[in-house]
């Protein structure tokens, strides 16, 4: 198989819909906002009807910043798509090469670009060059929708795992007890992934998540989240 045929099949190759990064960030999104609201109620003076409001307003929350998550991640992907249309459409525009090496330079973060050096940048633009300018398509795809639906998911269902101990348990203050623990729990896990994924300290992630989660509820809350 020839070189180009294997690019090709290489590009076509489908991406995870979120990378590891993407589904653990939005899960921790959904979990603080669905903690802003169960760390407001009043250990001393709620009852089922606060209990019940509280679920509600919770859950109606997260759907609305999840849809709005969901349509954010959309642009998010449209306009990369389009930086990077733009990009190869410039390069094969009949840029001179010091002017293809910069561009290829912009678009890569500052330690990618240090370590190609200028003849690494060199390449790129000459890869990118190989490849014949890609024809006008739809900037949105039904992978991109799906991860769309994804990024809504995970922040919605953020909410369940800390509003559940309050449909359990009906004495408030220990349903507010497990639900804190629960979601300390979520929060060190998300943190583990994340180191694992990075790979550094998995521990040290874990518990630097669920501390900077703690610390960010008692904020928001005092703010008025």
């Amino acid at each position: 198989m020839s070189e180009p045929a294997a690019d090709r099949e290489a590009n076509e190759k489908p991406a995870p819909v979120l990378d590891p990064v993407e589904r653990v960030s939005e899960i921790i999104f959904g979990l603080l906002m669905a903690m802003t609201f169960t760390g407001s109620l009043s250990v001393a003076t709620a009852g089922r009807e606060e209990v019940r409001t509280m679920l509600l307003t919770a859950l109606g929350c997260n759907l609305a910043w999840g849809l709005a998550d969901a349509v954010m991640y959309l642009v998010r992907t449209m306009t990369d798509r389009a930086r990077l249309r733009t990009l190869r459409a410039r390069i094969h525009g009949g840029v001179d090469a010091a002017t293809g090496r910069q561009l290829v330079a912009e678009a890569l973060p500052q330690a990618i670009e240090s370590a190609l050096g200028l003849e690494g940048l060199e390449l790129v633009r000459k890869r990118v060059l190989a490849h014949a300018a890609q024809p006008p398509r739809p900037l949105l795809g039904w992978s991109d929708f799906k991860g769309a639906v994804g990024v809504f998911l995970f922040v919605v269902l953020a909410t369940f795992p800390v509003v559940i101990p309050f449909i359990l348990v009906k004495e408030t203050g220990l349903a507010l007890r497990l639900s804190n623990a629960v979601a300390l729990a979520i929060l060190f896990l998300a943190g583990w992934m994340l180191g694992r994924h990075a790979g550094s300290s998995r521990w040290g992630s874990g518990l630097a998540m669920a501390a900077t989660g703690a610390v960010l509820i008692v904020a928001i809350i005092a703010l008025g989240g």
